[in-house]
């Protein structure tokens, strides 16, 4: 065991012992103080608090925070009312409850009679910012989360600006595996780029609470980033593992090396729990058990072609001067008729434009934008790219990262996902795709030896799937970094649906335009969105913001109406 794991069971006994004897002093049995929970139930009867706080207790995250008031309100209970009491109860509480227990110095009064004191300013801003924090936690753990569309993998269906609240209760909410972290803050502290903001010193294991339904085909799914697991602080971005295949886990690993692509230096690595993962957000296109493959860009399940989203994008070339996209004097973007018209948020490139006199944009559009541009160019300035025939070689960065699976975004599989309870057949050739699933996402011991595939010490030639796989992608399909690239995301990294979206604003567009009124307030579904409810929200609350205002004018002029009906009495 670690230090910080002797320490922790240390802690423990000594808090325990501790209770024992305040139970005592304050006319309970000490053994109650042994049950795990009961415990719990007694420490709060004593000291007069509501029974249903038991439920913040057993909340992880939270859970802290509530041990933390019941430090301070047990000292309270021995008399002990000055802030450096409460400091030390914090800070030393594994010494400072033992203390409170075993001096006979220390006599238990009971909790303190607040009702007729009259609170200062800052106990009441503190009490009332210590309820928000911990309601907003239990809604952000196991409810709603609010969460930001970051990149443009979903471009034209969830756009980059989208502000949208996930569902957490659609699948399950998910217990954190990692419940001493800091409030409102995912994997890194608060402006810092590099400060964790959690540790690892109680990690709990993976549940799942019922939800309203399961992940259905075509759903948008949030969850953690499987590759996420390890990350070069350096290229928080980037996949780690893509990292060590191009440069080798050496050079990962060494703080002197610099990245062959963008000479940044590396060898800053740190490990997340799976709770503490990046979140990503995409479209699942194939369910556990799904047998599935791509033909030149075509999504293909079961034998069927699969659903196409109605803002489905793909790379294009455009030969064309007139459309004026580049500035050529360095290479740099600058804004565009064309980019406006259609609303194209992923930036124009440079594509390849060699000797030629005209200006080479690759953009990403959908077919109705195509619809437009057809009308704008001639059809052979217009070149819609395809993995099969501009690049006919395999892509190393497509999974599985083997030279036996010479596969293409635009052309990939067949391939069966997972499925919890069913099995695979494993030789030394598809072991590449289940190698992660069978060590990392399900927890076995996996070796290679000798032309043989073990298990746990134990041959295998098959395998039997512990959980749920789903496949998932992005509507931006040449830009988005996807299951195509970092495989299945297990069922235990499913995170929740995205089902509001509260705001919606445009980048690098003075203020003025940077709104997207048509998104505010609307409702996410597969394959629109609703329409905005912007205006009636405005409504409600002028509505309710008025007949507050009502009734205060009533109350006030209510005595005033009696004091003058008294004198016309008298």
């Amino acid at each position: 065991m670690q230090p910080i794991q002797y320490f922790l069971i240390t802690s423990i006994i000594l808090v325990f012992a501790g209770l024992y004897k305040i139970f005592e002093k304050a006319g309970e049995q000490g053994w109650k103080a042994f049950i795990p929970v009961y415990h719990f139930v007694v420490w709060l009867k004593i000291l007069r608090k509501p029974w249903w706080w038991i439920f913040l207790i057993l909340v992880p995250t939270i859970s802290w925070i509530m041990l933390f008031i019941l430090f301070v309100e047990t000292a309270k209970a021995f008399g002990k009312r000055k802030i450096t009491d409460h400091i030390v109860a914090l800070v030393a509480y594994f010494v400072y409850l033992p203390w409170l227990g075993f001096s006979k110095d220390n006599i238990w009064s009971g909790p303190p009679d607040t009702s007729k004191e009259k609170k200062s300013i800052w106990r009441e801003w503190g009490e009332a910012a210590l309820f928000a924090v911990v309601a907003a936690t239990i809604i952000r753990t196991f409810f709603f989360e609010a969460f930001t569309i970051p990149t443009s993998s979903l471009e034209k269906s969830l756009m980059i600006g989208d502000y949208l609240f996930v569902s957490k209760i659609s699948y399950g909410a998910k217990v954190p595996n990692t419940p001493l972290s800091f409030p409102f803050a995912h994997n890194l502290m608060p402006l810092s780029e590099r400060t964790q903001s959690f540790v690892n010193w109680v990690k709990l294991p993976n549940f799942r609470f019922p939800g309203l339904g399961k992940v259905e085909r075509n759903d948008y799914v949030v969850f953690n980033w499987p590759e996420g697991d390890t990350v070069e602080l350096n290229h928080k971005n980037e996949s780690y593992y893509a990292l060590c295949r191009r440069n080798g886990r050496d050079k990962v690993f060494d703080p002197l090396a610099i990245d062959v692509n963008d000479h940044r230096p590396m060898g800053d690595i740190v490990v997340r729990p799976v709770d503490k993962l990046d979140n990503y957000v995409k479209r699942c296109v194939v369910l556990p058990g799904d047998q599935f493959e791509i033909k030149n860009k075509t999504l293909i399940i079961n034998g069927q072609p699969a659903y196409v989203p109605p803002n489905l994008q793909y790379s294009y070339i455009i030969n064309n001067d007139s459309l004026n996209l580049y500035d050529r004097h360095g290479g740099e973007t600058v804004p565009t008729k064309l980019a406006s018209q259609l609303d194209i948020t992923d930036e124009p490139r440079w594509f390849d434009p060699g000797n030629t006199a005209e200006p080479r944009a690759l953009v990403n559009l959908t077919a109705s934008d195509v619809n437009i541009l057809s009308q704008m160019v001639s059809k052979k300035s217009l070149i819609e790219l395809c993995d099969s025939g501009y690049y006919a070689q395999r892509d190393a960065d497509i999974f599985p990262h083997s030279i036996h699976y010479k596969w293409t975004k635009d052309n990939y599989g067949p391939l069966l996902a997972p499925k919890e309870g069913s099995t695979t057949p494993l030789d030394t050739i598809n072991i590449a795709i289940y190698e992660r699933i069978i060590s990392v996402y399900e927890g076995n011991k996996l070796e290679k030896k000798n032309g043989s595939i073990f298990i746990n010490g134990k041959e295998a030639h098959s395998y039997t799937f512990k959980q749920n796989y789903y496949f998932m992608m992005g509507d931006n399909r040449h830009n988005s970094a996807d299951s195509r690239y970092w495989g299945f995301v297990p069922e235990d990294h499913i995170v929740g649906k995205p089902v509001f979206i509260w705001m919606s604003l445009k980048e690098n567009v003075p203020f003025l335009k940077k709104f997207r009124w048509n998104r505010f307030f609307t409702f996410v579904h597969y394959d629109h969105l609703s329409k905005p409810f912007l205006a009636w929200f405005l409504v409600i609350v002028a509505a309710i913001y008025g007949f507050t205002k009502f009734r205060s004018r009533k109350k006030e002029t209510t005595p005033v109406k009696e004091i003058l009906s008294k004198g016309k009495k008298n």
